[in-house]
């Protein structure tokens, strides 16, 4: 992912952000594949350097895991596109602005390890259900789960955050944006307005 010096997000803002938004695809580029494999997943954020989630054991991911563990963890929230009136520099033709897209994205590097022992499943479980479901059942009491599907611990070894907000840009442009965002008020427009306040 590119990311300019006014888009790059902090170690700190990347991982907060990450919490937030505990939804994003595993990557997973196997050896000697045409293309890697991607799985949507829920996952939980441990702490800083580490991310637990579970998946069914029929995944494709299993086999690319097990080949090369390292894979990608991208999150990437609202988006909003920003049309090119709004940005060109005031006092210009806003027929020469350049439209974009604005958007939250890190991606996390990490060490896949896959937890097939069903203590090691239950303690996955039982985390992510307490951090979304507090008070759910106890998945022991549910063995047909477990025996369906596997967990994985990732070892967090690289954070990029990307926050493409225009930060570059002056207040005059910024203002400009923000007022037509207000104005159309569509999908992504109010994470947007949120960002560049």
């Amino acid at each position: 992912m590119l990311i300019h010096p006014w888009d790059a997000g902090t170690e700190d803002q990347a991982l907060a952000y990450v919490k937030d938004n505990q939804f994003g695809h595993l990557i997973a580029a196997g050896r000697g594949r045409d293309v890697p494999v991607v799985v949507p997943t829920q996952f939980l954020l441990v702490d800083d350097r580490t991310v637990w989630l579970h998946l069914a054991r029929p995944n494709p991911i299993w086999p690319a895991i097990e080949e090369n563990p390292a894979v990608l963890l991208s999150v990437a929230g609202p988006w909003a596109y920003i049309d090119g009136r709004w940005r060109a520099e005031p006092g210009t033709d806003p027929a020469l602005g350049v439209p974009t897209t604005y958007y939250s994205s890190v991606q996390l590097t990490c060490r896949a390890e896959i937890v097939a022992d069903p203590e090691g499943k239950l303690e996955i479980l039982r985390a992510q259900l307490g951090d979304l479901e507090p008070g759910h059942g106890d998945p022991a009491a549910m063995p047909r789960l477990l025996s369906g599907l596997q967990g994985l611990r990732l070892a967090v070894t690289e954070i990029r955050g990307k926050f493409k907000y225009d930060g570059h840009k002056d207040a005059g442009v910024r203002e400009q944006v923000a007022r037509g965002l207000t104005e159309r008020g569509g999908p992504g427009d109010e994470a947007a307005l949120r960002h560049l306040a």
